[in-house]
């Protein structure tokens, strides 16, 4: 009888534990519901950007990236992402997707425009540019500098 009390005792501390590490972790993720309005962007690449991801105006976050699909007509990467309300973007405003840093992750940055009418819910975001890759740059930057050395031992 004794054994059976420990091992009840131990499951409820076990459980206890549980609970608290998913509290913890429901607590510190930052993770709230979406609200606002959804718009959505088109890209060549969007290498490094996820569901989840940042969505920053002026280096502020003002939404996030709700889903990623390629449309099967124009092999384009379609973004949803979801604004903050007060957010308001004119029409002929951009994004683009930008690195953290030089090993940080990425995210999708808004700059504004200056036309009258705004991007309203469901609206799309024309102007865009696609992720820069890191690998390509410089690949090419080493195989500039091999294309020159070779000449110039021509």
């Amino acid at each position: 009888m004794k054994t059976n009390a420990l091992e009840i005792a131990m499951g409820a501390v076990v459980l206890v534990i549980f609970a608290f590490c998913v509290i913890f972790a429901y607590s510190t993720s930052q993770w709230q519901p979406s609200k606002g309005y959804e718009v959505t962007a088109k890209f060549d690449r969007i290498d490094g950007i996820m569901r989840g991801s940042d969505v920053r105006l002026s280096g502020v976050k003002v939404g996030t990236i709700k889903d990623l699909h390629l449309d099967p007509e124009s092999y384009l990467a379609v973004v949803y992402l979801t604004l903050e309300p007060q957010v308001v973007l004119p029409k002929d405003s951009s994004a683009e997707i930008v690195s953290e840093g030089l090993l940080g992750g990425k995210y999708l940055a808004l700059v504004p425009g200056g036309d009258e009418e705004t991007i309203g819910p469901g609206g799309e975001i024309v102007y865009t540019q696609s992720a820069v890759s890191l690998e390509a740059l410089i690949g090419k930057f080493i195989f500039n500098a091999q294309e020159k050395k070779e000449e110039s031992t021509k």
